[in-house]
């Protein structure tokens, strides 16, 4: 089995008021030892606390967490919970806590990492930095080589969408219901080096494609290389980076696992010599617009036939097409469950949806304040709106 890991974003919020506040950089001296500098370790990388690594992120409002790679989804999943423990307990020294939301339901300014790069970003996007906003759950997943890691970009990119669909957990922008399922989606996207790509062919050939972008001056750097999967620069991973961090931890193990299966099944179509579906890049946008938008409440494009079909049964088909491999690894009850319940309960964008009829957008925060840390006691029924009102006093 292939290590796995992941990244998760998590805005940090006023528990009562739901409003975002700048607490960052009053964290992380907190997290990190005097003898780690607080910046960003990832995935692949040893652990320096047990099960959690943390970091700065663009905005002093969110604070980003880091497993160490894992064999098993249970391992993942208790290591999200000890990180996510770590950071609201943080945020609580200093009278916040910590939300996994993709988008702030709250308006709000935001304040800049004081960060050379951040500054230079902000110099030379201006708006979009200052809009900038988002979280992310990102999925790292161990390659034998760059060539591998090639191989696997080239054979998930037609399948990446149904994960925005099933991650979903951004209705919610700066004070205004935006109509989508995962606005995240929609935000990140600014980005002139995000999105789906073309299919690279080779190594050689993505290396150019990654240098030219560079060369050309858009980009600053090979950082703001955003593909929504990507060779990692550090470790030796592919990088797939379109979900909106999740409400559920288990949500976001359940993600993870199923990465891993695409990456496993692409690398073994690679060796078999099985060449990637010809979908157009323009195909996967419009796949990626649509779960951004409906998630798993209306229809997807089916990554078979890229023509509608109800979201479930394109889910559902996701689960089938790596069945294999999740059965081989002993998974494949486990995903089944995760997706069904997910059917069933809803995304995290659905979750937010009752609380907001029934106390507004700060019940929003606080609902996924509780959800975030695992300590929401309502039932599956309860969830759905409306739920019950916030707590005041």
């Amino acid at each position: 089995m292939r290590t796995f890991g992941v990244e998760e974003e998590l805005l940090i919020v006023d528990p009562e008021s739901g409003m975002l506040l700048a607490l960052a950089d009053l964290m992380l001296p907190g997290l990190v030892p005097a003898k780690q500098p607080a910046a960003r370790v990832r995935a692949s990388q040893k652990p320096v606390h047990e099960g959690a690594d943390f970091s700065y992120e663009l905005k002093l409002e969110q604070i980003e967490t880091q497993t160490h790679p894992c064999l098993e989804y249970a391992e993942l999943l208790r290591q999200l919970r000890h990180g996510r423990a770590r950071a609201d307990q943080a945020a609580r020294a200093h009278g916040g806590r910590v939300a996994a939301l993709a988008t702030s339901p709250q308006g709000a300014a935001t304040h800049l990492t004081p960060n050379p790069r951040y500054v230079t970003m902000q110099q030379r996007f201006g708006l979009t930095v200052r809009n900038q906003l988002t979280c992310g759950l990102h999925v790292h997943t161990f390659v034998e080589s760059p060539e591998e890691g090639v191989a696997v970009m080239d054979r998930i990119r037609d399948k990446l969408a149904v994960l925005i669909a099933l991650s979903a957990n951004s209705p919610y922008w700066n004070g205004a219901e935006t109509g989508f399922e995962s606005y995240r989606t929609q935000a990140w996207n600014r980005w002139p080096g995000s999105g789906p790509t073309m299919i690279f062919g080779s190594l050689p050939v993505y290396r150019r494609v990654v240098t030219r972008l560079v060369d050309s001056g858009v980009l600053m750097d090979e950082g703001m290389v955003y593909f929504d999967a990507r060779l990692a620069r550090l470790h030796p991973t592919v990088e797939v980076r379109v979900a909106d961090v999740c409400l559920r931890a288990e949500d976001a193990a359940l993600i993870a696992v199923l990465v891993r299966a695409l990456v496993e099944s692409a690398s073994r179509e690679w060796n078999d010599g099985v060449d990637p579906a010809p979908v157009p890049t323009l195909l996967l946008r419009m796949a990626a617009w649509q779960a951004s938008n409906c998630g798993l409440r209306g229809e997807l494009l089916d990554f078979g036939t890229f023509t509608p079909a109800p979201a479930a049964d394109v889910a559902r088909a996701l689960v089938d097409f790596v069945a294999p491999v999740l059965e081989e690894q002993g998974e494949l009850d486990l995903v089944r469950e995760g997706v069904e319940r997910i059917l069933a309960e809803g995304t995290g964008s659905q979750l937010q949806r009752g609380p907001f009829h029934a106390g507004g957008l700060p019940a929003v925060v606080e609902r996924a304040v509780e959800v975030t840390q695992g300590t929401d006691d309502a039932t599956p029924a309860e969830r759905k709106a409306p739920l019950r009102p916030v707590r005041r006093g």
